[in-house]
This record gives structure tokens, sequence and C-alpha cells, in this order.
């Protein structure tokens, strides 16, 4: 007889994330101290470099006051760089330096192996439908419904 399959979603789904979360951060401390947080914002700006500050935060999910202090951070190591924007001064446009560009693909490299760890086991349909279950969350959940 099969043994039934776990179906506490919620639960699954959160101490899935908590594992790969814990697990990344050692990961990435052990290579040189980026966070997930810090090489998300990596990631879009090496698709958007210049974006505005609320772009990135939405674009990552972050809070707008969690965006800033991650900011902050990753400016004082170098990473990225704000700019006032050239048509309204008041804003400040997000840019990667240098060194933000090294750090950008030093950790898109670390993801290849990590990404195959996450699939492995799976059919390529098999994950088509993981993929697509977690992308419908984000819009059977919008951002500021309660």
């Amino acid at each position: 007889m099969p043994v039934a399959q776990d179906r506490r979603l919620i639960f699954l789904l959160n101490a899935g994330h908590r594992r790969v979360q814990r697990w990344l951060e050692a990961r990435m401390a052990a290579k040189g101290g980026l966070t997930a947080a810090q090489s998300g914002v990596l990631f879009y700006l090496g698709e958007r470099d210049g974006a505005l500050i609320g772009e990135a935060a939405d674009a990552l999910d972050l809070a707008p006051s969690a965006m800033t202090g991650l900011i902050d951070r990753m400016t004082k190591a170098g990473l990225v760089e704000r700019r006032a924007d050239s048509k309204d001064g008041r804003a400040m446009r997000l840019h990667l330096t240098d060194r933000g560009h090294a750090a950008r693909e030093e950790a898109k490299a670390g993801l290849q192996g990590i990404k195959a760890q996450l699939v492995e086991g799976f059919t390529e349909d098999e994950i088509d439908v993981v993929a697509r279950w977690l992308a419908s969350l984000q819009t059977k959940f919008p951002k500021g419904d309660a």
C-alpha cells in the first residue's frame, strides 16, 4: 500500500522555505558574506541598473523600510551606489558598482549548483507544475491584502 503524501501545504511550504533559506544563508556566509536579500538586489540591478529603490523593493517583495536598511548596508560594502534621479533630485536610483557586478557574477555562478539540487529527482513536467503553483501564490495572495 502506498504511503499517503503529506498534504499540509502551508506547513510544508514554510518548513521548506526555512530549510532552504538557512542552508543558503550559511553557504553564502561561508563564501563571502552576501545574504540572499543582497543577492536578490544584485540580480535585479544586473537587469535594471538605475532602478528606483521602490521599484527594487516591489520586485523583491520587501517593505520600503527593509529595503532602505539593506541598501544602506550594500552601499557601505561598496556593492551599490545611490545617485539622484536626473528628473527628480529627491528620487534616488540604484546602480551596481564594479564590486557589485563582480559579486553578482559570483552569486550567479553559485546558484547553478543550488538549482540543480532543488530539482534533483523531479521531472521537468513536475518542476513546471511546482513553479506554476508557487507563482500562482503571488496572484492568489496579493501584497497588501489581509
